[in-house]
């Protein structure tokens, strides 16, 4: 639960993708970002918060998605970065899934504060230490997931649902590593037909 950092950095991630795919090391990236100030962050401590967390977002992605995500075209880079955020934390992953699609499938379109705040009460009947979660930090990630479906252009700036429209190239990529990986996107059934 500690994505209270920023939103997608997309043009952060690209940068660092990039650098990884020169320096082939995640250390090595890291030192550059820090030593040079690659993501001209105000303070010390920003820059160490920030490259950490695009680091491990990027971690999750396979060498070929690292490569469409700076070949790529910009749906697909947002897309990558969503897919990068939705392994790194399971309970965005759960509420891509389980709110954001579903809503989608049934025609909701519409998706508000309160869907976030029912979604997390419901989550932390199985996990106790979401109980734990101030009620400013829970203020702070549902604004900041909210941040990066904006960003990753699957919600609209009134709260509507946008179909994710996914390229045969993300697609092929994305199923190298799983098919569930497509299921955080608000997409039909029929909509994956022929891909397996």
């Amino acid at each position: 639960m500690s994505f209270t950092t920023g939103g997608l950095f997309y043009r952060e991630s690209v940068k660092l993708a990039a650098l990884f795919i020169e320096l082939n090391d995640w250390n090595a990236v890291r030192n550059k970002v820090l030593s040079e100030n690659l993501l001209q962050a105000r303070t010390q401590n920003t820059l160490k918060r920030v490259c950490r967390e695009i680091i491990s977002r990027l971690k999750t992605l396979a060498p070929h998605e690292i490569e469409l995500l700076i070949h790529g075209s910009s749906q697909e880079q947002n897309y990558l970065l969503w897919i990068a955020v939705c392994r790194r934390y399971k309970f965005i992953a759960d509420f891509a899934v389980e709110i954001i699609r579903e809503r989608y499938l049934s025609l909701k379109t519409d998706l508000h504060y309160e869907d976030f705040d029912a979604f997390f009460n419901r989550k932390s009947e199985w996990h106790p230490e979401l109980d734990e979660i101030q009620p400013a930090t829970r203020s702070k990630l549902r604004q900041v997931l909210f941040k990066m479906l904006r960003e990753a252009e699957l919600l609209t700036a009134n709260n509507i649902i946008n179909a994710a429209m996914l390229t045969p190239k993300l697609v092929e990529t994305t199923l190298l590593h799983s098919k569930q990986d497509l299921l955080i996107f608000p997409i039909f059934e029929s909509d994956l037909k022929g891909w397996k």
